[in-house]
């Protein structure tokens, strides 16, 4: 996992409204530039930093392109989160 990538991809408010968003459920590019009154110019940034960090998964059904979160990514960040916890709770 490229944890520079991620967190680049995680710090900006946007992406992180995208990643809620999708969180549900799968959406269409336009949908989600629609959602969050954005440019597709503007979303496809976006969309391709969330894609090189490896946080959503990007596939085409006839015309549209469809947006998902990849959860294995998620998970694996969250146990590599986990070895910050505090073990020695008083």
């Amino acid at each position: 996992m490229g944890l520079p990538d991620t967190f680049k991809a995680l710090s900006d408010p946007l992406r992180r409204n995208i990643l809620i968003m999708l969180q549900n459920s799968e959406m269409s590019a336009g949908d989600i530039a629609i959602s969050l009154n954005v440019t597709p110019a503007a979303l496809s940034y976006h969309l391709k930093l969330l894609k090189k960090a490896k946080l959503v998964i990007e596939y085409k059904n006839k015309n549209n392109i469809f947006y998902e979160l990849n959860t294995t990514l998620f998970d694996e960040l969250i146990m590599w989160l986990k070895q910050f916890e505090d073990n020695n709770e008083i």
